[in-house]
C-alpha cells in the first residue's frame, strides 16, 4: 500500500467512522466527566461544610445559638497495667466525660464505681500496641464510650475525652 491510499480527502470519510469522527466522542466524554466530576467535589464541600459556607453564615461556619452547651466531668485519674510479655508496662490515663447537662451527671455519679471497674477491666487486658497512633486511640476511646454508656444507662455520655495519656 501507498501512502496515497491511505489519505483520505477532504469531504470523504473513512470507512466505519461515524461522521464528525472520534474527536466529537472524545469532547463529549471529557465534557461529561468533569461535569460528574465537579458535582461531586460540590457536594462534598457542601456536606463536610454542613451546608454554612453556602448559607451566607460567614466565619467559623458554627452558630452560636445553635450549638449545645456542654457540661464535662473529671473522672479520677486511673494508673493500670498492661498486659505485657514479662516485663511491666504501665498506662495512666485522665478522662473526662462530656455530658448535655447538669443533671447527667447527677445521674453517672451513683453508678461511679462499676464504670471505674469497667474502665479497669478494659484497660488491663490492652497491650501497648494497642495504642499505638491515631487509631488506636480513636478506638480506645470508642470502646471507653460504649462501656460507660452501658454502664449507666439510661443516662447518655456523648463524649470520652483523653486529658492524659502516659504509657511507662
Amino acid at each position: 500500500m501507498t501512502a496515497e491510499a491511505d489519505a483520505v480527502e477532504p469531504g470523504q470519510e473513512q470507512e466505519g467512522s461515524a461522521p464528525g469522527g472520534g474527536k466529537r466522542k472524545k469532547i463529549a466524554l471529557m465534557g461529561g466527566g468533569a461535569a460528574i466530576l465537579l458535582a461531586i467535589v460540590g457536594a462534598a464541600i457542601y456536606f463536610i461544610s454542613d451546608g454554612s459556607s453556602f448559607s451566607g453564615a460567614g466565619g467559623a461556619g458554627v452558630d452560636p445559638q445553635t450549638q449545645k452547651p456542654v457540661v464535662f466531668y473529671d473522672l479520677p485519674e486511673m494508673t493500670v497495667n498492661l498486659s505485657t510479655d514479662g516485663r511491666a508496662t504501665y498506662l495512666k490515663v485522665r478522662i473526662a466525660l462530656e455530658v448535655s447537662d447538669r443533671a447527667t451527671i447527677d445521674l453517672i455519679e451513683p453508678f461511679l464505681p462499676r464504670v471505674l471497674d469497667a474502665f479497669q477491666i478494659y484497660l488491663r487486658e490492652l497491650r501497648p500496641t494497642d495504642l499505638e497512633g491515631s487509631s488506636g486511640l480513636f478506638r480506645l476511646k470508642e470502646e471507653l464510650l460504649r462501656r460507660i454508656n452501658t454502664a449507666v444507662y439510661p443516662a447518655r455520655v456523648e463524649a470520652v475525652l483523653f486529658k492524659e495519656i502516659l504509657i511507662q
